[in-house]
């Protein structure tokens, strides 16, 4: 046991330490990928990224380490099938995406202002009050 002032503190097991560390990582990666996301400047961006890409490193090999000393239960397996359907969901949400975009962009080179709202969809209303 650790002793601090006289006291005898319990010593936290190694499995509980990487766990922290481990779940600090994981934070640090989603902050890093917001700041990434949210930098309008080319090098700060570049430079949360490659924080981020280093940071998803150290994550990745604590994991293994923690695996394979048998410190960290994986989760149980899934069905290929649900992965896929996942993926497909994904790859729509992602073309969908990259319309709205091409369509924006072309909009404003084209010197257009389009509406955020598409033509079949209705603003929303302001409450009315008797």
């Amino acid at each position: 046991m650790n002793q601090q002032n006289g006291m005898q503190l319990p010593k936290l097991p190694d499995a509980d330490w990487a766990y922290t560390v481990l779940s600090d990582l994981k934070r640090v990666v989603r902050e890093y990928a917001t700041a990434a996301t949210e930098s309008t400047c080319p090098d700060v961006r570049s430079m949360f990224t490659d924080l981020m890409n280093s940071s998803l490193k150290m994550q990745g090999d604590l994991y293994n380490a923690m695996q394979s000393a048998n410190m960290y239960d994986t989760s149980s397996p899934v069905l290929r099938q649900e992965i896929q359907k996942q993926i497909g969901t994904y790859t729509q949400t992602q073309q969908q995406t990259q319309q709205f975009i091409q369509q924006r962009m072309s909009g404003m080179n084209s010197g257009q202002a389009q509406p955020f709202m598409g033509q079949n969809q209705q603003q929303p209303q302001s409450p009315m009050y008797n």
